[in-house]
């Protein structure tokens, strides 16, 4: 059976890396699409991390929980606005040429 594998950190940092080797923007002008996918990183990196901290060395349970919980309503948040993009793109189809 063939190995496939995915790392989803390595699409993540694939995003950040093609918006630093696009065009110049202006200062003031922001990619929010590529922070808010960096932060979606951050969050699930956090909660990794204090979840294995948690294992290894018994830290604070309720830091582990805090973070869990957090990057669970940024997953959740991550889904929704992936379902709608599904969605908008499903009504382009639909439309009359």
């Amino acid at each position: 059976m063939a190995d496939v594998s995915f790392n989803a950190y390595a699409a993540l940092n694939s995003v950040k890396s093609a918006q630093a080797n696009g065009p110049a923007k202006a200062e003031g002008d922001k990619n929010e699409v590529a922070e808010s996918f960096a932060n979606f990183k951050d969050a699930i990196e956090s909660a990794e991390q204090t979840a294995i901290d948690t294992a290894v060395s018994g830290a604070d349970p309720h830091a582990m929980v805090e973070a869990l919980a957090n990057a669970e309503l940024v997953l959740d948040a991550a889904v929704t606005i992936r379902n709608k993009v599904v969605e908008a793109y499903q009504e382009l189809l639909r439309m009359p040429v």
